[in-house]
């Protein structure tokens, strides 16, 4: 799949598992990686960058302000699956296309 950027050019567009290796790479070039990680930790990392995004909703923020911390998240659970070697971009289309099987709202009341 191609994009057009600004000056015309085309350009691949980037998949799931490209953002992971670059979002890996960067974190390693930055020294997150020197020692081995808890997932316990990176997990909690993760989950800290959703409540950001919770509270800048909570205190009306802006969309951009709302949406740089969910790509804080995106950069946390990229970083994450690097490290680990998950292709998520297997898993999420494999996820998708379970759920298109499942009843409305999963058969649940909420």
């Amino acid at each position: 799949m191609m994009i057009k950027k600004a000056s015309g050019k085309q350009q691949p567009r980037k998949m799931i598992n490209d953002f992971i290796r670059e979002c890996h790479s960067i974190a390693r070039e930055k020294g997150w990686w020197q020692e081995e990680r808890n997932d316990g930790e990176l997990i909690a990392l993760i989950h800290s960058e959703l409540s950001e995004a919770l509270e800048a909703m909570r205190n009306q923020g802006r969309k951009d302000d709302v949406a740089e911390e969910l790509a804080d998240c995106c950069i946390r659970i990229f970083d994450y699956c690097g490290a680990r070697e998950i292709d998520l971009e297997k898993a999420l289309l494999k996820k998708m296309e379970y759920n298109k099987t499942r009843p409305y709202r999963h058969g649940k009341k909420f």
